[in-house]
């Protein structure tokens, strides 16, 4: 099955989340919260990661974390492995415990509002899900997360737990304990109100279902890593929202160039028949070069139904087929100088 690319970098940060098996709980009672916590810490001193917040639900949990060596993924399969290993000894269970894949959507870090956006959802999780009486319990009474360390003095907190990035968004010292809870309060009064509550959950729709949390100099960053990234790969191991855009922008200055070499215009192509010995053979050679799909080739090209854009030599009149292997040949020239 093929898999969603894991980007990594050094400096990266991820809004990682991951579900139990069939959205079955991952922590039957606080022992286990318990155990998750430590597992976290010894995964970080591992792996060198700073966790700047975190929240542990029913089933599921959600992490705002740092990777200064680009390890993402050796390191999360040692924590969920880890965890995994620990939660069935104790229940004395076996088999997944997590769902799939876990989700490690990329954040500018750079940028303040997105790191906020970020941590605030996290940290406003247990009042979101209705865990917490809002109107009637604080936030911060909620153990399993993050926030309560930012409440309490430096020296106690884990050593892998880092406040400042996310205070600091706020223009906020670490210090400044109180004032960062009077923040996170009042977001959750805020979604105590009907147009609070919506406001805050447009801004986090995107970031739920997006693969990345930035700006779009950031988004064409990652673009450019997961360009080098996917070259030798075969086209069906990876897939995912990162992959199909990277595809899909590879694949639209390829064809910029196969119709400059051709001579031809996107008016032209546009204009002529469905099938032409040129559309024929610029949807094979892109198809060759990147992983979009036939559909998206036969919408670009105009080529009508998706089947057009895979027809081969042998459903073409032998002088079309001339003209495709002439037009299949200059497009090449092209590949063989990038």
């Amino acid at each position: 099955m093929a898999r969603p690319l894991r980007i990594e970098y050094p400096g990266a940060m991820y809004h990682i989340m991951a579900r139990g098996n069939q959205g079955r709980a991952i922590f039957e009672d606080d022992q286990d919260r318990q155990r998750f916590v430590e597992t976290l810490g010894e995964a970080c001193g591992k792996t060198g990661w700073r966790v700047h917040a975190y929240v542990l639900m029913n089933n599921h949990y959600h992490l705002l974390a740092e990777t200064p060596e680009g390890n993402l993924v050796a390191g999360m399969k040692w924590l969920q492995g880890t965890y995994t290993q620990r939660y069935n000894g104790r229940h004395e269970r076996f088999g997944h415990l997590f769902q799939g894949r876990y989700k490690a959507v990329p954040v500018e870090a750079g940028n303040a509002g997105y790191l906020q956006t970020v941590s605030t959802y996290i940290h406003l999780n247990p009042a979101w899900a209705g865990l917490i009486a809002m109107g009637k319990a604080q936030l911060k009474g909620y153990r399993w997360s993050s926030y309560p360390w930012y409440l309490k003095p430096a020296r106690s907190n884990p050593s892998w737990l880092e406040r400042g990035r996310v205070m600091g968004t706020l223009r906020l010292k670490p210090e400044d304990r109180r004032s960062y809870e009077a923040y996170l309060e009042g977001r959750v009064l805020e979604l105590g109100l009907k147009a609070g509550r919506a406001e805050l959950e447009g801004q986090w729709k995107a970031l739920r279902r997006g693969w990345y949390v930035g700006g779009e100099s950031f988004r064409a960053k990652l673009r450019q890593r997961v360009g080098r990234l996917v070259r030798g790969l075969r086209p069906e191991s990876h897939s995912g929202a990162v992959k199909r855009e990277h595809g899909e922008q590879a694949a639209e200055q390829l064809l910029r160039e196969g119709l400059a070499a051709l001579g031809l215009t996107a008016e032209e192509l546009a204009q002529g028949p469905k099938v032409t010995a040129e559309k024929a053979a610029l949807a094979r050679w892109v198809r060759e070069l990147t992983t979009v799909s036939l559909r998206w080739v036969s919408a670009r090209l105009t080529m009508g139904h998706y089947s057009n854009a895979g027809r081969g030599p042998r459903k073409m009149r032998a002088r079309d087929v001339r003209k495709a292997r002439k037009a299949r040949s200059k497009l090449d020239t092209i590949a063989a100088k990038t």
